[in-house]
């Protein structure tokens, strides 16, 4: 085992650094955060990069990372609502978003209700992030080489997990975290039906990165980011903050004038319990916003429509 017992004396330190950057991270509106790395597809929608997953940072003892964040736009108001879930902190802590689906969810037992539609395109998706060390990035080969931080979706997740607990007994069993015992990751994006799939990506046989080499990989652990920095409660906005941010989206906030087609928010706003018609249900569209979403590898479904965990709207 290579001896890191150096990085402790700083590791404090480190952690309060990291913390920092997060929050000026989460400060910053003008672009994403550079120490991520976002994997690209060509024209056709294609794309290829060979990855390595990366051990625990620091002192800390995983090497992921789970966090819950919304990104979704209010059609009415042309408005998006791109932010972390403050459920990512546990059990019972409250989240504006989670409350108004909640609330939409339960208006009428119809899946197919303008309420649930609504619910569902507001609803919260699970990501992980790990630190990763890019081995060849086809279409961004000036990344190749470099330690980046790596935000995906459960099913990247699923393809992790099933390495390390294989289901037939002819598979090798993978720590896709070990810098000695890993594996490589192939990742292969397709897009199916205008979504991006990952159904062809997996891990190449057993390798030591490096060959083993002790000296290069301390070099690339010191490189590492901190994970736990990202699920720190003092990097999560206030449950006021989001939302006056939730209230604008939906065009029921003060400062913000109500599109004419938001009746969903305003019936929300007057706590209406007798459901949704089709006439309710919003018509109008609006330009794109200045600000574009990340497209995020995995933008798959989360948990819906699992809003019991939530307390019911007030």
């Amino acid at each position: 085992m290579v001896d890191f017992s150096k990085l402790k004396k700083n590791s404090g330190n480190s952690l309060e650094k990291l913390t920092q950057e997060v929050q000026k991270m989460n400060k910053n509106e003008n672009g994403p955060d550079p120490r991520f790395w976002y994997p690209a597809v060509d024209k056709s929608g294609n794309g290829y990069a060979v990855i390595r997953f990366l051990p625990a940072p620091g002192e800390e003892e995983v090497p992921f990372v789970r966090l819950y964040e919304h990104s979704f736009k209010h059609i009415p108001t042309g408005r998006w609502y791109i932010e972390n879930s403050r459920t990512t902190l546990g059990k019972g802590v409250a989240d504006p978003v989670a409350e108004v689906n909640n609330k939409l969810w339960n208006l009428v037992n119809d899946d197919e209700s303008p309420s649930r539609k609504q619910a569902r395109k507001q609803k919260r998706n699970l990501r992980y992030i790990s630190n990763i060390y890019v081995i060849e990035d086809q279409l961004n080969p000036e990344n190749n080489g470099k330690v980046f931080l790596f935000k995906y979706g459960t099913k990247i997740f699923d393809k992790i997990n099933a390495a390390m607990n294989p289901q037939f007994k002819d598979e090798v069993k993978i720590n896709p975290f070990d810098f000695w015992n890993g594996a490589d990751f192939k990742l292969k994006i397709r897009t199916v039906d205008d979504n991006r799939n990952y159904d062809a990506s997996g891990f190449a046989s057993v390798s030591s990165l490096f060959d083993g080499d002790d000296v290069q990989l301390e070099a690339l652990w010191k490189m590492q980011h901190s994970l736990q920095a990202f699920i720190s409660p003092e990097n999560f906005k206030t449950y006021e903050e989001l939302k006056k941010r939730l209230d604008y989206v939906l065009g029921v906030s003060e400062s913000a004038k109500p599109s004419s087609g938001s009746s969903v928010a305003a019936n929300l706003r007057n706590e209406d319990k007798e459901g949704l018609s089709e006439e309710d249900a919003p018509q109008s569209k609006t330009a794109a916003p200045k600000r574009a979403a990340i497209i995020l590898p995995d933008d798959d479904d989360d948990d819906m429509p699992d809003f019991s965990r939530f307390n019911k709207f007030k």
